[in-house]
């Protein structure tokens, strides 16, 4: 199967380090003209640097923006007034006491993970359906089905993602736009590798250190291992394919079978 995005352009926000980078990564390679984004000039700078280097010839651009808040998103917009292709990657995780969340970390990870996600789609999808063709893909996660005790406030947000998925799915009936969620699994990233640091010590190397952090604390996984960044950006790369044009309002699963259903 041989992707061809030429002609298409595609927005990956959270793009500088990890799974955005490597969605971005993949899209380039595949020919679409890719805008990377962050918060800070200097990272964005950085990752359009990694992504040309790796993606060869490609076309990448970077918007600086923090999409948490209006005058952020207001700012990628203006950088870049119309995408084909639309990768609402960005978010936050980490681990708290349920009991200990307070109301400032519930909105704050509600306007990072959720809002800023809403806020592009309301921006880019009237395009798409006035030019009769688009994707939008929003990250979730396995945490939006199995919600981690340790991590309540995070689960909510993917959950909120897979409903914004369904819904905007709807209102896109009929266009030739798709909107569909992604779940991933537990991903290797350099924040995982932090988190997981946090949850079984400094001690152990990192393989064990690994292997640890799936047996106890993610032992649905049928791989038995975090799932690499590129893996989740393969999936994301065909959905935003003309392959994929069937296959909207979904919640498509690259988990590692970690969801124990026979769903989707």
């Amino acid at each position: 199967m041989q992707i061809d995005l030429s002609g298409r352009t595609a927005l990956v926000t959270g793009s500088t380090q990890g799974i955005g980078q490597a969605i971005a990564t993949g899209l380039a390679r595949a020919g679409a003209a890719v805008v990377v984004n962050g918060r800070g000039e200097q990272r964005v700078a950085d990752a359009v640097a990694a992504v040309r280097a790796t993606a060869g010839s490609a076309d990448v651009t970077g918007a600086v923006g923090d999409l948490a808040t209006e005058q952020g998103a207001a700012a990628v917009v203006a950088a870049t007034p119309a995408v084909d292709i639309l990768v609402n990657n960005l978010g936050i995780f980490g681990s708290a006491e349920p009991l200990a969340i307070d109301d400032a970390e519930w909105r704050r990870y509600f306007e990072v993970n959720v809002l800023s996600a809403i806020r592009l789609i309301r921006a880019y999808l009237p395009g798409m359906k006035s030019r009769g063709w688009g994707r939008v893909l929003n990250l979730a996660s396995d945490s939006a089905v199995v919600i981690p005790a340790e991590m309540i406030h995070y689960g909510m947000t993917k959950t909120s993602l897979l409903a914004v998925s369904r819904g905007f799915a709807k209102d896109a009936a009929g266009t030739g736009v798709t909107v569909n969620s992604v779940i991933a699994g537990p991903t290797h990233t350099g924040g995982v590798e932090d988190f997981v640091r946090e949850l079984v010590g400094d001690e152990l190397p990192w393989d064990a250190a690994q292997h640890e952090f799936m047996v106890r604390y993610r032992p649905q996984s049928l791989l038995q291992r975090l799932i690499e960044p590129e893996e989740i950006a393969n999936l994301v790369v065909y959905l935003a394919s003309p392959f994929a044009s069937a296959t909207t309002g979904g919640a498509v699963r690259v988990d590692g079978g970690y969801v124990d259903s026979i769903l989707p």
